[in-house]
């Protein structure tokens, strides 16, 4: 227990945030006292570190080198100082922060560690959403970015999200960078922070950036204008202010806002989780919505770089689309739009087949990559790109990251392309499915405590894997440690076409099972996905695949 109490004190004494510093000493108080659950808490604080990936870093904000607190991010900020440094002969760096908790904080450290370190530095004015962040790499033509965001994450987490410029294209960070990163990352921690050199000497950022993002969103509304009916929410994030501002440059219809979720809290009170995806989370907006009589729904997650819609069935009742058919809808819409042209139609494995078949009628080529946009944003000639995640790249000359701002702006051009001709957006479905066929998702999570757990459910599905899935047998078997891809990822199909991907969450505790199917019509594709559905999760409750309940 030495190694652990040595470990806290030197944490302790170089922690600047007074919170975590009194919560990390009353722990070390009662570990030295006796109290065993404070003994184990210390030691789960300390055991390793955050690791900091392709997804840069995110975690429960708490001290300790396991949690994001002040001190893992100004050793983030000092390792990714030196990295950025031996990219670039003149190195700059633009950051942005959302609305969670201690989001300017961190952003405020980092300013003034990259600052220290000889680094033209900028710091967007406010809280602002990510593709904001994300436009302003290429506007200022920076070496790297930092979004400070832990996204639809719970409340009790935050983030640190990187990006690179230059020859990089301003997309997020992808190998070997990560690892790169990470081992500057652990040189600075050996060290204290307060070593690290800091500097006020930084650009706080006025509104001209915002205002040409801005500008440049609201060109992608092409259509004449119409009346639209409809309900917005931010969730809670920073979202609204900048959608809102597009929506008037654009001479867009302002919508009816959820205004319990207009602006932005960190503490999240009126969802569980703000993901607009998670059960529940759109409840306001479909009161709101029946109230109004309202046409469909808009919300973005928190740092709104996602973008999820809901419409009524044909009962009234709201449901939210998936992303898989929100992707599909507005990459046929950009296709029929962009006809003659050269480019690519890009979207991760995980997500929809339906989208090569709309590359492949309006002639235009398309890529699955591995999942995330750092893969998609990274697609040469890229038209368009989408992930199942309800994310969606309509603009990738502007940002070479998911945007659920321009995706708002362009699903909103679709709505008065379609008024023009007296349809609907449930017309508009109709047709996809009559010209493609009925493709339908599912998705199935395991949620884990011990994270071991996720390797040791992939493994039993390697060793064992299923030969057949309820009724069906299964004809293909990929793993994708073996393929050119190298990724943790297996994908069973059927005899019957219908596809399922397991692969482990890049972000959140996790294992998730992408299930994929098609049918002749939309009834008969409902039904073919609830019995795959059904199938799989008798499979996974098998002993061989660890008894899951799931």
């Amino acid at each position: 227990m030495t190694t652990i109490f040595n470990l806290a004190q030197n944490w302790l004494a170089q922690d600047p945030d007074a919170e975590t510093k009194a919560e990390l000493n009353q722990l070390i108080e009662q570990a030295q006292a006796g109290d065993k659950a404070a003994t184990d808490e210390l030691k789960a604080r300390f055991d390793g570190r955050l690791q900091f990936g392709t997804a840069g870093l995110r975690g429960r904000l708490q001290a300790g080198s396991m949690g994001m607190n002040r001190v893992l991010v100004a050793q983030a900020a000092g390792g990714l100082a030196k990295f950025i440094q031996g990219y670039d002969e003149k190195p700059s760096i633009v950051l942005g922060y959302d609305g969670r908790k201690n989001s300017d904080v961190f952003a405020k450290d980092t300013a003034e560690i990259m600052a220290g370190a000889g680094i033209k530095t900028y710091l967007l004015p406010r809280k602002l959403p990510t593709p904001v962040l994300a436009y302003a790499i290429q506007h200022f033509d920076t070496t790297a970015g930092v979004m400070v965001t832990a996204s639809h994450n719970p409340p009790e987490d935050n983030g640190y999200k990187v990006y690179l410029g230059k020859a990089n294209g301003g997309g997020q960070i992808v190998s070997p960078a990560d690892k790169q990163i990470a081992a500057l990352i652990d040189d600075v921690a050996q060290g204290n922070i307060q070593d690290l050199p800091r500097s006020q000497d930084y650009i706080v950022l006025d509104d001209e950036v915002v205002n040409a993002y801005i500008e440049k969103t609201a060109s992608l509304a092409k259509q004449p204008k119409a009346e639209i009916n409809y309900v917005y929410t931010a969730m809670h994030g920073v979202g609204y202010e900048v959608l809102s501002k597009t929506l008037t440059k654009a001479c867009l219809p302002q919508p009816h806002l959820v205004t319990e979720q207009i602006q932005p809290d960190g503490s999240f009170p009126t969802v569980n989780f703000p993901n607009p995806e998670e059960k529940g989370a759109l409840d306001l907006a479909f009161k709101l919505a029946k109230a109004k009589n309202a046409e469909f729904i808009l919300a973005n997650d928190p740092d709104a770089d996602r973008l999820a819609v809901a419409m009524p069935d044909a009962q009234g009742n709201w449901k939210a689309l998936h992303g898989n058919v929100i992707g599909c809808l507005l990459g046929w819409y950009l296709a029929q739009q962009n006809q003659g042209k050269q480019g690519v139609l890009a979207c991760s494995l995980v997500s929809s087949p339906a989208l090569a078949e709309i590359a492949k009628k309006y002639g235009f080529q398309s890529e699955e990559t591995l999942t995330g946009f750092k893969y998609i944003g990274k697609v040469q000639g890229l038209l368009f790109g989408f992930e199942e995640a309800i994310g969606y790249l309509v603009d990738p000359d502007k940002v070479r990251d998911k945007d659920g701002i321009s995706a708002a702006i362009v699903f909103l051009d679709l709505i008065c392309y379609l008024k023009q001709q007296g349809k609907t957006l449930a017309d508009y479905i109709a047709e996809f499915t009559q010209e493609f066929g009925a493709y339908v998702s599912g998705q199935i999570s395991i949620r884990v405590s011990d994270l071991s757990k996720i390797g040791e459910l992939m493994t039993a599905l390697r060793q064992n894997p299923p030969t057949q899935i309820g009724k069906h047998t299964v004809v293909q078997v990929i793993d994708h440690l073996k393929t050119e891809r190298q990724n943790d990822i297996l994908v069973f199909i059927q005899d019957n076409g219908s596809r399922l991907i397991v692969r482990p969450s890049g972000t959140e505790p996790k294992i998730k099972f992408y299930l994929d199917a098609k049918g002749v019509n939309a009834e008969n594709a409902d039904q073919v996905l609830k019995d795959f559905d059904h199938a799989v999760r008798a499979m996974l409750r098998d002993e061989k695949y660890g008894g899951q309940d799931c």
